[in-house]
């Protein structure tokens, strides 16, 4: 059973830092894609960030090179380093995972999904 919980959002200043944490269960990373996902009220879901199993990453151009995806497979857990925040980065966000090896499967839908956790970045 696939259990994903996110932790590490909260407030802060434009040009400010946060890293996001999330915990994954029942998830073998090197068979799985991790993405986060952000979505604002009323607002389309955006796919900020996947790494696959083999560790490639890719970003949505609006946070590459503010964002870092990355993964502890010893301790099962995905993390979002954000740098540089602006208050267009205001968001839910949300870890997700599907199985997957290769880069074109992590472009498919997402099956499990955290609760998420709120980011708000004021200017």
């Amino acid at each position: 059973q696939v259990q994903l919980v996110e932790s590490g959002g909260g407030s802060v200043q434009a040009g400010g830092s946060l890293r996001l944490s999330c915990a994954a269960s029942g998830v073998t990373f090197g068979r799985f894609c991790m993405a986060w996902f952000r979505q604002a009220p009323g607002k389309e879901r955006e796919r900020v960030a996947i790494i696959n199993g083999a560790g490639y990453r890719k970003y949505a151009d609006s946070v590459k090179g503010r964002f870092t995806i990355s993964k502890d497979n010893a301790e099962n857990t995905l993390y979002l380093q954000m740098n540089s925040l602006k208050p267009e980065d205001t968001r839910m966000y949300y870890c997700a995972a599907r199985i997957g090896v290769y880069y074109e499967d992590c472009l498919e839908n997402y099956n499990y999904w955290g609760q998420g956790t709120p980011v708000t970045v004021s200017s």
